[in-house]
């Protein structure tokens, strides 16, 4: 089945730990962490003592996404505080291999990002170390952006190679992401659709989960 991961950067946050028990008890799969340092990407966000926080409201998967220039330094703060999935961008400036290797070492799934611009080749050499793969169909730093559609052959590239391969990382998908583009984002091969907006904004969070999957 398709996953859900709504981001809390679209939630309300005044009352962030609450947003998250609503979404969990309205069927959120994953729940989708967007960690910004300002530098890597043109905003800030939340570090690791937020999530630390807010461990405590829900036991979903924690998918923490380190859009920051130093993931290495800061991978076990982030496996400290309660993340699953520790998600970082092939751009940064940590070396992959290494950073990969760390946060399997600290008990976490690994996760990989690419950019709009970066190829879907820059995972290749990763994919059998990797539990899930991030495709970004916005340009990474603020929520609210309109879907990349030129993005859906990046997705289909990568699956083809993680079946060629005989690998199975999850394909997660995030940016712009609602039900109108949901089923082509599945269709070209994503597992995990990440969602803020599109379910933050709704009336009926469940029903907007579900409307999702496709």
């Amino acid at each position: 089945m398709i996953k859900i991961a709504p981001s809390v950067l679209s939630c309300d946050f005044s009352k962030m730990g609450e947003e998250i028990k609503h979404i969990d008890l309205c069927g959120a799969d994953y729940i989708h962490i967007d960690v910004m340092d300002g530098h890597f990407v043109p905003n800030i966000t939340f570090g690791a003592p937020v999530v630390k926080c807010v461990r405590k409201c829900t036991q979903k998967v924690f998918d923490c996404h380190l859009m920051i220039s130093d993931p290495l330094k800061y991978a076990e703060d982030f496996a400290k505080a309660g993340a699953d999935i520790i998600n970082f961008h092939v751009e940064a400036d940590s070396p992959i291999e290494a950073t990969i290797d760390k946060i399997l070492a600290l008990g976490c799934r690994a996760g990989l990002t690419v950019k709009p611009a970066t190829p879907a080749e820059a995972v290749f050499p990763y994919l059998d170390k990797l539990s899930l793969v991030l495709v970004m169909t916005v340009e990474p730093g603020f929520g609210g952006q309109i879907f990349m559609g030129d993005m859906l052959p990046k997705i289909s590239a990568i699956r083809a190679e993680c079946v060629r391969r005989g690998l199975s990382p999850e394909i997660e998908v995030d940016g712009g992401i609602n039900a109108a583009n949901a089923r082509s984002v599945i269709d070209a091969g994503a597992d995990v659709l990440v969602a803020g907006s599109a379910v933050f904004g709704a009336q009926d969070v469940a029903a907007a989960i579900e409307s999702l999957r496709g």
